[in-house]
């Protein structure tokens, strides 16, 4: 199967650099490219890519927007958004419109395909280091504003093991650190992941770490982010 990617960035030599890198692949093929949110939008509903590779920062509407628009319809893409610098607030109002994860704009090559591999597969791209420093740098620059209403109901869904393992998410902590963390192994914690995504009625771990900070089971570092 052959994974469609839609390529969105305003800059023209990186916008073509990021496709020639992912076209050079076997099972992956570049469907479009666009310059701003409105063309992504316009274009993923004409070519229906399995992936965006998403800039954030563009003229007109921009790639959070473009993000919330897509990942808002029926048999919605996956949505991979790239920036240039890990503690952008952006990129965490980005995640909230639907992003499966970010990754950094100087990514190696191999990374970018493995993310786009990854988040076709129904899965999360998250750096556990920038995802703890992002959080912290949203959480400084925002401290009053209001979150998201959210069911705390539905943690008592959750098993005790469960609601561990989200809080272990959220810290951007992967299956293997967590297996080790608990000392179980790494399929026993894809079972409590999968069940929690489950009972929780989330996408993915992506989903899971805001909804964890929403609901106060994670907190911010203030000495993770400079």
């Amino acid at each position: 199967m052959t994974l469609s990617v839609l390529v969105v960035d305003d800059q023209i030599v990186v916008r073509a650099g990021f496709a020639a890198v992912i076209d050079a692949e076997p099972d992956m093929t570049v469907v479009g490219e666009a310059g701003d949110g409105a063309s992504a939008v316009s274009l993923a509903e004409q070519l229906a890519p399995d992936v965006v590779v998403m800039d954030i920062r563009m003229p007109g509407l921009d790639g959070i927007a473009a993000t919330r628009i897509l990942t808002g319809r029926d048999n919605p893409p996956r949505v991979l958004v790239l920036t240039t610098f890990d503690l952008d607030a952006y990129v965490f109002d980005a995640l909230r419109a639907g992003a499966s994860g970010f990754l950094l704009k100087d990514v190696q090559a191999a990374e970018l395909l493995h993310g786009i591999r990854v988040v076709a597969a129904g899965e999360s791209v998250l750096a556990p280091s920038a995802t703890r420093r992002l959080i912290g740098h949203y959480a400084a620059a925002a401290p009053d504003e209001p979150a998201p209403a959210r069911d705390t109901g539905a943690l008592d869904r959750l098993t005790g093991r469960e609601r561990f393992v989200l809080t272990l998410v959220a810290s951007g902590l992967n299956n293997a650190e967590i297996a080790a963390e608990l000392d179980i192994t790494v399929g026993t914690v894809k079972s409590h992941v999968n069940g929690l995504l489950r009972k929780l009625e989330l996408r993915d771990r992506v989903q899971a770490t805001i909804l964890a900070y929403d609901l106060g089971l994670a907190r911010a570092n203030p000495g993770t982010h400079t």
